[in-house]
C-alpha cells in the first residue's frame, strides 16, 4: 500500500456474467482514474475506469455517497476495498 493510495470505497455487488462490480463510493471517482482492488486472498489488481454507470446512466465522474457500475478485468467479491492510485 503505497502513500498515495486512497481508500475510496468498497465492493458491494458483483455481476458474475457481464464482469461488472458495484462499489460504494466513499470519496470521488473520475473515468481515467487508476484503481486497485484488494481483497480474499489472491485478489490484488489494478485498472484504469474505462466507464461507469450510475442509475443506468453512463457518467464521467461520480461522488462520495454514489454507488457505480464498472467492469473490472478479474472477479471480485462483496466486502473487496477500492483504493485510488
Amino acid at each position: 500500500m503505497s502513500e498515495q493510495e486512497k481508500l475510496i470505497g468498497q465492493i458491494s455487488h458483483y455481476f458474475d456474467k457481464i464482469e461488472v462490480a458495484v462499489i460504494d463510493l466513499k470519496d470521488s471517482l473520475n473515468v481515467g482514474d487508476t484503481i486497485r482492488i484488494v481483497g480474499g486472498e489472491e485478489t490484488d489488481f489494478e485498472q484504469t475506469v474505462e466507464s461507469m454507470e450510475s442509475e443506468h446512466e453512463k457518467v464521467k465522474k461520480a461522488k462520495k455517497g454514489d454507488s457505480v457500475g464498472l467492469k473490472v478485468k478479474e472477479k471480485v467479491r462483496e466486502g473487496y476495498k477500492v483504493y485510488k492510485v
